[in-house]
């Protein structure tokens, strides 16, 4: 049985304390965000490979299937 596999994650920004939802990409980690309402650039937190895994409610798709995340 395959996993099921969220692709859309809320981010809250340690700054402001807004959320977004957002669509996560599939196909590549996402190291960078910034926050529609205070701009500040949100990077992931050390041992994290992504914002998603860092402040967003969903991990991103490499780790909901138990994969490294951005390894080749």
């Amino acid at each position: 049985m395959q996993k099921k596999l969220y692709l859309e994650s809320t981010i809250t920004c340690p700054h402001c304390k807004q959320a977004k939802n957002e669509i996560m990409p599939s196909d590549a980690c996402q190291w960078f965000y910034e926050c529609s309402f205070c701009e500040a650039v949100l990077e992931p937190n050390k041992g994290d490979c992504c914002v998603y895994c860092s402040f967003g409610t969903v991990k991103c798709p490499p780790i909901q299937l138990g994969l490294s995340c951005c390894s080749s």
